[in-house]
């Protein structure tokens, strides 16, 4: 049986759910529940705080995890990212004291940094030969500035509305673009298990990108038509009852679908059809 670790709680928890409920597997019914059995699936899962995921996969006591890239690279664990899930997305970067002369990375050498994420941020300072004071804070760190505990921080920023409450602001480059993955132990053999439960995670991605178009054109237009609409790999096209016309169907980006439909329907497409993909294997 398949054994899949899962965020607990937080950012990652809802939409991770979200995703293993539209791949097919059974999902708990109370946040109490800590182990789950999918027998149908072969799957027993694990709902774990998101920062402890890493070191159970890292060590092998679990095949599989989903967690945010920040907490594996954090955690140092033998744990690597397999497939990348697109939701729960963050940006990692230093914030300073407005109007602090600090612009880069390399003017941190010698100074106090305040963080949750103290594996990300030594890491990264050592990829740049800098020598600072990393401290571990739990929780929100925008007042460890204010209270004299650094100089300056090292955070998740979204809006940047708390760090300017805060009288802080972003300064380099991001330390890090984070979102939700699924994660491996480091070298772990092949295992069709594994595998199944990446394929459908990966037909969950496909079907939120795409949808399905079908549409009737003169059969001389068919070219400009599939030049519009290529498919993955090539669409459909089938003759209709109606001599010279043919129907056409083929997958095309979710967000690209209205501009599409205008330029089908500009070359002589009619009976357009948009259609949502549930689930596929690509």
């Amino acid at each position: 049986m398949l054994r899949i670790a899962v965020p607990n709680k937080g950012s990652l928890s809802g939409p991770a759910a979200e995703m293993l409920h539209e791949a097919g597997y059974r999902q708990r019914k109370e946040a109490k529940e800590l182990v789950l059995v999918d027998p149908d699936n072969q799957v027993e899962f694990f709902f774990l705080r998101p920062r402890d995921i890493a070191v159970y996969v890292g060590s092998g006591r679990l095949d599989v995890g989903i967690t945010g890239r920040d907490l594996l690279l954090d955690s140092a664990s033998e744990a690597e990212e397999v497939l990348a899930l697109g939701f729960a997305g963050s940006t990692f970067r230093f914030a300073k004291p407005v109007g602090t002369e600090l612009s880069d990375v390399r003017d941190l050498d010698g100074l106090r940094i305040a963080t949750s994420y103290t594996g990300l941020v030594e890491q990264h300072l050592a990829e740049h030969g800098v020598k600072a004071t990393v401290t571990k804070l739990d929780g929100a760190v925008e007042t460890a500035v204010h209270l004299g505990v650094a100089d300056v921080i090292a955070d998740v920023v979204e809006t940047g509305t708390s760090l300017r409450n805060a009288g802080l602001e972003v300064f380099g480059d991001p330390i890090l673009v984070s979102d939700a993955v699924v994660i491996r132990s480091k070298g772990a053999g092949e295992d069709a298990a594994v595998e199944q439960f990446l394929r459908r995670l990966q037909g969950v991605l496909v079907a939120r990108r795409y949808v399905l178009m079908d549409y009737d054109i003169r059969a001389e237009k068919v070219g400009e038509a599939v030049a519009l609409t290529p498919g993955l790999e090539s669409p459909t096209v089938s003759p209709l009852h109606t001599e010279g016309w043919v129907a056409v169907r083929s997958m095309v980006l979710r967000k690209e679908a209205q501009r599409i439909m205008d330029d089908l329907w500009a070359i002589g497409a009619r009976a357009i059809l948009v259609t949502n993909i549930h689930a596929c294997r690509i």
